[in-house]
């Protein structure tokens, strides 16, 4: 330490120590310029140290986003929150710093969770993702064939999408290999009940078994947990999502519906909803159909050029951004 002092002494820049070490977060950092010999251009950019300082403090101001929480909307019920962006200051400074060009200044974030997630909510179903947030999922449900599967996981590979199949429990006890494909192609695979009723119609124990044995199948099979259940349908009550909600599992249902599983649905039919419909967080429905292969990669770019991203719907109802 004697001889640290007295190479700084030696320097004559007793007065850069002080300095430094008052505006610096750590000696270390101070030490780093001393052994690469910049200690002088930091004794003579005093002014422009300010400077920078400053013009990141006001840049802050004008980019940071708060936090939005999860929220109960009167349609579409229970929306996820959405991570607020902070600068930090300090990072943005000190990356900035060791740049030749201080004015363009290379700014580093920290993502701010909000305080009430979905996770604070029981028994509310989720139609959608937070609408600030630039991303879509497609919600593929799989309860009958394979025919179609491998054409539609090719189109998803070769756009590089990824997408969420809720797979039907008898569909699966019969296509085991064909679901461990999707898992490894890097899709998320979710609940669809086991033998495709409509949950509204049905008694609680009836509930129970059709999710719960689709749910062992599952671990089984693929080693998975669904996070996500998506009745038959689309027909619940409170005692589906209840159920639902016991086997740790959240209710999803859909922003827009293609309806390709109907033979009158066209792909020009498919492509114009999805364009006037699809927007911040939307979730859409599709089936395995020869419909939906055919429209798949003209949907995929509709989707594109609208600036969204295709994620999964864990992706989509995450609050990161």
């Amino acid at each position: 330490m004697m001889n640290f002092l007295l190479r700084i002494f030696g320097l004559g820049l007793t007065v850069v120590f002080v300095f430094y070490i008052a505006e610096s977060d750590t000696i270390n950092d101070y030490i780093t310029y001393v052994k690469a010999g910049k200690v002088e251009s930091v004794f003579w950019q005093d002014q422009g140290d300010k400077d920078l300082r400053a013009a990141i403090h006001a840049g802050a101001k004008k980019k940071n986003r708060p936090a939005i929480d999860a929220r109960i909307d009167p349609v579409w019920k229970l929306i996820p929150g959405y991570n607020g962006i902070q600068v930090d200051e300090n990072k943005t400074f000190q990356k900035t710093w060791r740049k030749n060009n201080h004015k363009k200044i290379e700014w580093v974030y920290r993502e701010i969770k909000p305080k009430i997630t979905i996770n604070h909510f029981q028994q509310v179903p989720i139609y959608r993702g937070n609408e600030q947030k630039r991303s879509v999922a497609l919600m593929i449900n799989v309860a009958w064939g394979t025919e179609f599967l491998p054409q539609m996981l090719e189109i998803l590979e070769k756009e590089h999408v990824k997408a969420t199949f809720f797979l039907d429990g008898s569909w699966l006890s019969k296509h085991q290999a064909d679901a461990k494909k999707i898992l490894q192609a890097g899709h998320e695979l979710g609940n669809h009940a086991y033998s495709h009723p409509l949950m509204s119609q049905i008694s609680e124990a009836r509930m129970e078994t059709e999710i719960a044995k689709t749910e062992k199948l599952l671990g089984q099979c693929c080693k998975q947990r669904s996070r996500w259940f998506a009745p038959p349908a689309g027909d619940f009550n409170q005692t589906v999502v209840d159920v639902a909600e016991s086997h740790q599992m959240k209710t999803v249902l859909w922003t827009v519906d293609t309806v390709d599983w109907r033979r009158s649905t066209s792909v020009s039919d498919m492509t114009r909803k999805i364009d006037e419909k699809v927007s911040n967080g939307s979730l859409i429905l599709t089936h395995p159909t020869n419909r939906t292969v055919e429209a798949f990669p003209k949907l995929i770019q509709i989707i594109k050029k609208k600036g969204l991203k295709l994620e999964r719907v864990s992706d989509v109802l995450s609050s990161n951004r």
